[in-house]
């Protein structure tokens, strides 16, 4: 038997890792010479793979959403390639099913297999015994999977249990076992209560410096929406990342800029307070800007007066020569007792991974503020809004985007007949309201003949039923509320609300 071991996740380290690749080939060698499998299997002249990927709870859930349109993490996932029932071929193999190598081995591919590591930790604390006997029962259920043993139905579910219980005691896994106990441990934290880097960082900088784009790159999907027009985000969108022994929640918070509306100084408002809320300070600032302005200044006045801690990253560092940035992080130095300061990409990634370990690693311990298969503490209805409101951003011109609001008026779910629960929706119906000031701004929003909202309304929709895994039916329409951003009145029915 072949495996491929492929690693998607940071949870365990390569050294810990090992130890699971050798209970996974124990187990799948123990599978292939039982003596339900097909004699076609079996021969000499033939060697049976498969590869087994290691994965994080964010990539499983990524992959349970695209191939199965389920939006949740599960812990193990098995794609076969062979026709099997039972361990038997249900069809002859054919040309297309051989692999023939160079050193003259005839290789027949079982599939491919994924195991959420993340997910076998907390199952085995929730059941109370060790990890490596959680990862032997998946790994056993995903070499049966392959050979076509299922439980779509009792009879068949009665047969895969039997098998899996002969698999498990053939290798001492039977009951709760020491003997990867040691591997276990490397895991181990996410049974405690308190986990040892946990908190919030709020992301801050000027407008337009790159800030939505790191969130939708940290987090692997939209959050947050991204425009080339500063002044972007208006609210605190979050975006959770969840390790066995970390939760960082990142704060998106709107641009920091002199306010010259009562909408803007919500903004700064809003800013500012999830900064001093937090328990880390990502400041963002842009390569190409060159010397900090009065808002990276003030940012750091306040942060010196409530001790907090700060992370500098300089963005769009790939945009700028390099001899150019060691004068730029020089300047930072003198202005402020940064933690670190790294260069990155928000756009392609570059240094990210370099951030993140530096941001875990300066958060104090604490608990699970969300569920571990948080993405973000966003509602639907709240990211549907940001949605449209960022392709009113992608197709109008300057005078139109900050002088428009989106409000969700209806957010209706239909289900599928007999659906149990959130993920089985047929369809959801969005009426939505773009609010703008001038009359001559819903002209522009409606173009010719009507042309421009239902250009944006149709982008719109598509990314919403990315977002949410079924059909969308978007209705949207336009208003006119002069001088909305001045009335605390429309600013309060929107959302827009300073707190005490």
């Amino acid at each position: 038997m072949i495996l491929q071991f492929v690693n998607k996740q940071r949870l365990v380290s390569a050294k810990n890792l090992v130890s699971y690749q050798n209970l996974c080939k124990q187990v799948f060698d123990t599978v292939m010479s039982s003596s339900f499998l097909d004699k076609r299997l079996r021969k000499n002249d033939l060697v049976l793979s498969c590869s087994v990927n290691f994965v994080g709870s964010k990539y499983m859930r990524m992959v349970n959403k695209q191939y199965r349109q389920i939006d949740r993490t599960t812990d193990v996932l098995t794609f076969p390639l062979l026709s099997m029932k039972f361990g038997k071929l249900t069809d002859s193999l054919q040309a297309s099913d051989y692999l023939f190598r160079k050193d003259h081995i005839i290789e027949v591919p079982l599939g491919e297999v994924l195991i959420s590591l993340e997910k076998a930790t907390e199952q085995a604390c929730e059941y109370g015994h060790s990890i490596g006997r959680e990862v032997a029962f998946l790994a056993t259920h995903a070499a049966l999977h392959l050979l076509g043993f299922d439980h779509e139905n009792e009879e068949d579910e009665k047969k895969m249990i039997l098998k899996q219980k002969m698999i498990l005691k053939q290798i001492d896994f039977d009951k709760d076992t020491d003997a990867t106990e040691l591997a276990a441990k490397s895991i181990a934290p996410l049974c405690d209560a308190l986990l040892p880097h946990s908190g919030f960082v709020a992301i801050i900088g000027r407008p337009n410096v790159g800030k939505s784009t790191l969130i939708n790159q940290i987090s692997g999907m939209k959050l947050a929406i991204v425009s080339s027009k500063p002044q972007t985000t208006r609210k605190n969108i979050r975006s959770v990342i969840n390790t066995s022994d970390s939760q960082i929640v990142f704060v998106d918070t709107p641009g920091i800029h002199r306010p010259k509306s009562a909408l803007a100084e919500y903004m700064v408002d809003v800013a500012f307070r999830a900064a001093k809320d937090s328990d880390l300070i990502l400041m963002l600032v842009d390569a190409t800007k060159g010397l900090p302005s009065h808002v990276e200044i003030e940012s750091c006045k306040r942060a010196k007066a409530s001790g907090q801690k700060v992370i500098l990253a300089i963005n769009k560092a790939d945009d700028v020569a390099k001899e150019s940035l060691l004068p730029l992080i020089s300047r930072y130095y003198d202005l402020y007792e940064f933690i670190a300061i790294i260069p990155i990409s928000a756009r392609t990634g570059d240094g990210v991974e370099e951030l993140l370990s530096e941001i875990r690693e300066n958060l104090p311990s604490g608990p699970r503020f969300f569920p571990e298969d948080t993405i973000t503490d966003q509602s639907e209805r709240t990211l549907s809004a940001e949605m449209i409101r960022e392709q009113i951003l992608r197709f109008t011109n300057e005078e139109i985007p900050h002088g428009t609001a989106v409000e969700i008026v209806k957010f209706e779910e239909k289900f599928k007949e007999g659906g149990e629960d959130e993920y089985d929706r047929d369809l959801i119906i969005i009426n939505a309201s773009i609010i703008c000031e001038k009359a001559s701004h819903r002209a522009i929003l409606l173009g010719k003949q009507g042309q421009m909202i239902k250009r944006l309304g149709t982008r719109a929709r598509e990314n919403i039923e990315k977002m949410c895994g079924c059909k969308v039916f978007l209705d949207i329409h336009i208003k006119v509320r002069k001088d909305w951003k001045n009335k605390p009145e429309f600013l309060q029915d929107l959302g827009y609300r300073k707190e005490d």
